[in-house]
């Protein structure tokens, strides 16, 4: 005796939005998080906007009534003009800063290395007192290192920001290298030492050479605040053997007077060195940063 079984069909439910097109949140989410970066990138860029077609403006057509107008006709005569006035200044700049960022970064990273990795008794308060030097306000100790630097008989001018950024700039760099070495393997330092290699020995031959990239993030750090500092410039500096900042101060406050163009130019080249050297190392900043972030 044979049955037929009555078979019911069941009706598949209704696709929902989300299952037709799979991912269409996401994708609103990506582009509105482009749509802010772009923005973000637009409200940056305006400035640099003024500041490259005003350069290039003549007297007359550099006016802020014109701000956001390309030039009528285009001339570097401000770029010329500029540049003879900052050149000076510039090499000056130069001479400061670079051995003020080697000097500060090969101390920074010398005292990085004993307090993460030979430790002493006191290591923690010699930190905590070099770190102290971060959170002093510039301006409360001006007088103070004006009258030590005059005591110490330190010429003004570019000796004095020479000695100013290296001081100033240990803190920071020696914060930065301890948390680098702190990232480094403990067996390695542990290795030398039994080899019987000592402090010096084990920083020259595997501290020095592992510490590259903080070096990078360091440089880049102390290159950029010793080329835009402007208050020790003030202090400790004229216009005659002053840095780039306090030129191109000078150079807009007569500039305003007559012509935008001119201190719009004198401001981008004294920007270039700056820029140039993120352009450059800007990929081995974040690695370094990164790496020296691990521990704190």
């Amino acid at each position: 005796m044979s049955t037929s079984a009555s078979t019911t069909s069941v009706a598949a439910p209704a696709p929902t939005p989300s299952a037709q097109r799979p991912g269409t949140g996401f994708r609103w989410a990506r582009l509105l998080r482009y749509l802010v970066v772009l923005a973000g990138v637009v409200v940056v860029l305006i400035p640099v906007y003024i500041l490259v077609i005003t350069s290039f403006k003549g007297i007359g057509d550099a006016t802020p009534s014109r701000a956001w107008a390309l030039p009528t006709t285009w001339t570097t005569e401000n770029w010329t003009q500029a540049w003879d006035t900052l050149a000076p200044s510039i090499l000056r700049s130069l001479q400061m800063v670079i051995p003020s960022t080697i000097i500060s970064a090969v101390l920074g990273c010398m005292n990085g290395f004993v307090l993460s990795r030979w430790r002493f008794p006191g290591a923690d308060i010699v930190f905590t007192l070099i770190l102290f030097g971060m959170f002093l306000p510039y301006q409360a100790v001006m007088i103070p290192l004006m009258q030590m630097l005059l005591w110490a008989g330190v010429p003004n001018g570019v000796p004095s920001l020479i000695l100013l950024h290296v001081v100033f700039g240990i803190p920071i760099t020696t914060l930065i290298f301890r948390n680098y070495f702190e990232s480094v393997p403990h067996e390695l330092i542990e290795s030398a030492k039994v080899d019987g290699a000592g402090m010096f020995r084990t920083f020259w031959h595997i501290g020095l050479p592992l510490a590259v990239p903080g070096f990078v993030v360091v440089l880049i750090w102390q290159f950029t605040n010793a080329w835009n500092d402007f208050l020790f410039a003030v202090f400790f500096s004229s216009p005659a053997n002053g840095p780039v900042t306090l030129a191109l101060n000078n150079l807009a406050n007569g500039a305003l007077l007559t012509n935008y163009g001119i201190s719009m130019a004198g401001a981008l080249l004294a920007s270039l060195p700056t820029l140039v050297v993120y352009i450059l190392l800007s990929k081995y900043f974040l690695a370094g940063l990164m790496q020296g972030s691990v521990k704190g």
